[in-house]
């Protein structure tokens, strides 16, 4: 053995003899991915097949298909069985727009369902700079372990210096010693918080509790390095005509070009406040007159910001800024709504503190704010003792520590709120779908957004499909009624699929949409008329040529846009499948009860979600049977088998 690897090993070792010569340039994917196992120190390389490649296109598409492929039903989350597929898009180190990003795909430890998740910072990069479209991870090391990746295959090394390190000690320690990006998780993935994140630079995979898949792995950390490919597409033309109106896209739409460059994704605050679905005291209410404290306006005027963003990025989102006597990053919308609003507090210079806690612990800032704010709840009403109360930010901080640490209540409070409300009761208030904690984002202000959540098929998941951009931000669809929202969210899933498989940036891909001539110069009231009454055809005219022609340019591939609409439904319908073997049924699709039976504090006309009068189109319209499970004849015709 070299390095806890089996050399014993003829044609693997042939495999990856050949590789050593660096290539220089690579046009269009390697097709490569090597699967690494910690538990027997084997390593192979998986060859993608070009069917595969077309029909599952890259990142989350194809690390769900290769885990689908591999992993048995009924695998423990926190079990050596349990696979981390780590996959570059096709996309990554060509330089097209807002490209920087990769995929993590596994079994939530959270949940108990299939999970994944989209990550900006430099390990995606490197990854595929060694020739790698991707990584998958199964077995578990018996000591902490660091996994280095080369061009030319895979090594173990000790990281016993680096366990009990926090993201930030850590990736300096690496990068001390090895010079290329690293993914690493903090205490929490350590002591399998069920809602630890994994960091690449001050960049996350947070959702769903993979950090702790690493942690029950002993896998302290991942750092991909020596690379050196370019990465050229196939079609040289048809990329840079793509780029150019991509760019001109990116350039035309204000969320894109004004408001989230100056502002961040705070931009949100004021929208939603005033659309009343600002979540404020565990989403009793919508809105707050002290929210603009905490919005991205006021975080510009008043705390020095300055771009921090992936790269490359056409966008610049992300930024920091002084907070305190310290320079620390910016809360993103959804941890300033889910540790500031839903907590009932409105001092962004602590909740820039409790981010950079979560951060630097390695945990996800939406599931611990979601889970404090049932804590809170919970003590109010007599459920459980604790010092936490809403508006109060004494022992937050505290408790933070505990809960990486799984120390006192910390300990509980680490296997998230669907857990604690089975124990204690509150199950009402405890504000999750299928174990994940909501993002902030009120649905009884936002129907579909509503019905988004519900079936959505990570849990509660904003971004699984976003229907609150056309109820809530570009006002196309009546909020409040349940017309048409089946069909945009069945829409928008297949639209996140294919962003998440490219990979590319989900904001991106709403200029890319809304920015196209027919949209663009459609009358307002004409287009938001088509989209609620004739959904049909507003999807028909809805353009992602410019998604679905970088990922043909980049692969050589042809493909028409309502083909790469048909991998994003495939991967949508292969991830719901999946899950439906491990249980989940039209049963898990729903919302909490608070949203289904109280309204808002602030509504007069006390409005509550209309799920299930939504949910039997969207199995209709998806090819489920009445109890949400894929159909045969839907299997088959997606080619899923």
């Amino acid at each position: 053995m070299r390095n806890g690897f089996v050399e014993e090993q003829p044609e693997i070792k042939r495999k990856l003899e050949s590789m050593k010569q660096p290539i220089k340039v690579q046009h269009g994917p390697s097709n490569r991915v090597l699967e690494v196992d910690l538990t027997s120190g084997v390593c192979q390389v998986i060859k993608v097949s070009p069917q595969d490649r077309q029909m599952y296109l890259g990142g989350k598409g194809l690390g769900l298909k290769l885990i689908f492929e591999r992993m048995p039903v009924g695998t423990d989350p926190l079990g050596e069985d349990n696979i981390l597929a780590l996959m570059p898009g096709v996309l990554m180190g060509t330089g097209a727009p807002c490209s920087g990003r990769f995929a993590a795909v596994t079994k939530s430890p959270l949940t108990g369902i299939m999970a994944s998740a989209s990550c900006g910072g430099p390990f995606g990069m490197q990854l595929k700079k060694c020739g790698w479209d991707g990584l998958l991870v199964r077995g578990a090391a018996t000591n902490p372990t660091l996994l280095v990746i080369t061009p030319e295959g895979a090594e173990l090394e000790s990281a016993e210096e680096l366990w009990g390190k926090d993201t930030v000690e850590t990736q300096e320690l690496i990068s001390a010693k090895k010079s290329g990006g690293a993914l690493v998780i903090g205490p929490a993935g350590e002591n399998l918080v069920r809602f630890a994140s994994i960091v690449s630079a001050q960049r996350f995979l947070g959702r769903g509790g993979m950090g702790a898949v690493m942690g029950a792995k002993k896998l302290k950390g991942i750092v991909a390095c020596n690379g050196s490919l370019k990465i050229l597409p196939v079609d040289a033309v048809q990329f840079n005509a793509t780029n150019k109106r991509a760019r001109t896209y990116l350039k035309g739409m204000d969320l894109t070009s004004s408001k989230y460059p100056k502002y961040g994704t705070n931009a949100n605050v004021n929208v939603c406040n005033a659309a009343e679905t600002l979540p404020v005291n565990n989403f009793k209410d919508g809105r707050h007159e002290l929210a603009y404290e905490v919005s991205g306006e006021v975080i510009a005027e008043r705390h020095n910001i300055k771009p921090h963003t992936c790269k490359p990025c056409s966008i610049l989102c992300g930024h920091k800024g002084t907070f305190g006597q310290k320079q620390l990053p910016v809360p993103e919308y959804e941890t300033t709504g889910l540790l500031g609003t839903n907590l009932g507090i409105f001092d962004v210079n602590k909740i820039a503190e409790w981010n950079w806690i979560c951060t630097r612990m390695g945990m996800d800032t939406i599931s611990v704010g979601g889970t404090l704010a049932w804590v809170m709840e919970a003590t109010e009403k007599g459920l459980v003792r604790s010092d936490l109360k809403f508006g109060c930010v004494d022992g937050i901080s505290l408790v933070l520590q505990e809960i990486a640490d799984c120390r006192n209540f910390g300990a509980e409070i680490a296997l998230g709120s669907r857990s604690l409300a089975e124990k204690y009761g509150g199950t009402e208030f405890a504000m999750q779908v299928k174990g994940l904690e909501l993002p902030a984002y009120d649905p009884r202000g936002a129907f579909g957004h509503g019905l988004g959540y519900a079936v959505a098929n990570r849990g509660a998941c904003h971004l699984s499909a976003f229907v609150a951009g056309l109820e809530i931000f570009f006002g196309l669809l009546n909020p409040f009624t349940i017309r048409a929202k089946a069909e945009w969210v069945r829409f928008f899933e297949s639209v996140s699929n294919v962003v998440n498989s490219l990979c590319t940036c989900i904001f991106a891909s709403y200029a890319y949409m809304f920015e196209s001539p027919v949209t663009k110069h459609t009358p307002r009231p004409v287009l938001g008329l088509m989209m609620q009454y004739l959904p049909g055809l507003a999807i028909s005219l809805t353009d992602v040529s410019i998604m679905s022609g970088h990922w043909s340019a980049v692969t050589g591939i042809k493909v028409t846009p309502s083909e790469f609409l048909e991998a994003g439904t495939r991967i949508n319908t292969l991830e719901r499948y999946m899950n439906t073997m491990e249980g989940v049924a039209r049963k898990d699709d729903t919302l909490p009860a608070r949203l289904l039976i109280e309204s808002r504090v602030c509504d007069s006309e006390k409005r509550t979600v209309p799920v299930d009068k939504m949910l039997s189109r969207y199995y209709e319209i998806s090819g489920y049977d009445s109890n949400g499970v894929p159909t045969v004849n839907t299997l088959k015709k997606l080619g899923i088998t």
